[in-house]
């Protein structure tokens, strides 16, 4: 499993993501909600699955003490990279490891932020696992950002793009919908790696498990990807606040949670 997370990211496909379509509007929401939860700063934070430290970087240059682990190689180079070459705010520290047993000290970190770990260890015990080192290496008092990919992501992206016109794919999101494992045989990078795909109240149960008191499921981006013509939506700055206002608006509405490809678990250890 882990090496195929380091071969399919190990082409850099994860620096453009949040740069290009509704990568856009996931980046703008995500930096909303984490303005939202996370406490002043300075504190420290932890991104765990950090990639190539789109987030990370952002909340150094508001003065946050960040460390950042993933577990492809790639990606730590290239944020290394980046500061050397005084790009970006330096970081506290740099690491490449494993969401599961993560290498810092017990009660050390004010706010965990977990933006991939949790679709792709597919393996429930696995899940927990991680979610229980975020819990560990918390404060009390801490704040847990999990983010999951939506049980329905699939489908709604089969249908926007065409590919369920595919068998082959739409094979893929039966599966998705009976039990959240996406598994793609096909070869086609574009219909993802093998992950696991969430139902919004999986999710909050599974954070929960791991001893976690939940705040709330907030779907990230809202109905808004899925317009045909979403550029040109983006490019207008009116338009542009009308799917960001749909979002918000729609975040915690139980009946339309699923609709967001990406859903947040917000909580916190008691």
């Amino acid at each position: 499993m882990m090496a195929d997370i380091a071969e399919y990211y190990g082409s850099g496909i994860e620096e453009a993501r949040l740069r290009t379509g509704p990568g856009k509007l996931e980046l703008v929401r995500i930096h909303e909600l984490l303005t939202r939860f996370l406490p002043a700063a300075p504190a420290d934070i932890d991104d765990v699955g950090g990639g190539t430290g789109v987030h990370a970087f952002w909340l150094a240059k508001k003065r946050y003490r960040v460390r950042l682990l993933d577990i492809v190689p790639l990606h730590i180079e290239m944020v290394r990279s980046a500061i050397a070459a005084v790009a970006e705010p330096p970081l506290a520290e740099t690491v490449v490891g494993d969401a599961r047993s993560l290498p810092w000290s017990d009660e050390s970190a004010d706010a965990e932020l977990l933006f991939g770990p949790l679709y792709h260890l597919t393996g429930r015990d696995d899940r927990l696992a991680a979610l229980r080192e975020s819990w560990r290496v918390l404060r009390p008092g801490g704040l847990l950002l999990a983010a999951a990919i939506s049980r329905f992501a699939s489908a709604f992206d089969g249908i926007r793009d065409g590919y369920l016109a595919d068998p082959d794919f739409a094979a893929i999101v039966e599966r998705d919908l009976a039990d959240g494992q996406h598994v793609n045989r096909t070869g086609k990078p574009e219909y993802f790696m093998d992950t696991h795909f969430h139902h919004p109240d999986e999710l909050g149960g599974e954070v929960a498990k791991a001893g976690f008191v939940l705040d709330g499921v907030y779907g990230i981006e809202g109905p808004g990807w899925l317009a045909p013509d979403f550029e040109a939506w983006w490019d207008d700055p009116w338009r542009r606040e009308r799917l960001l206002h749909l979002a918000r608006r729609l975040e915690t509405e139980p009946a339309l949670a699923g609709i967001s490809p990406h859903l947040l678990a917000v909580a916190r250890k008691p």
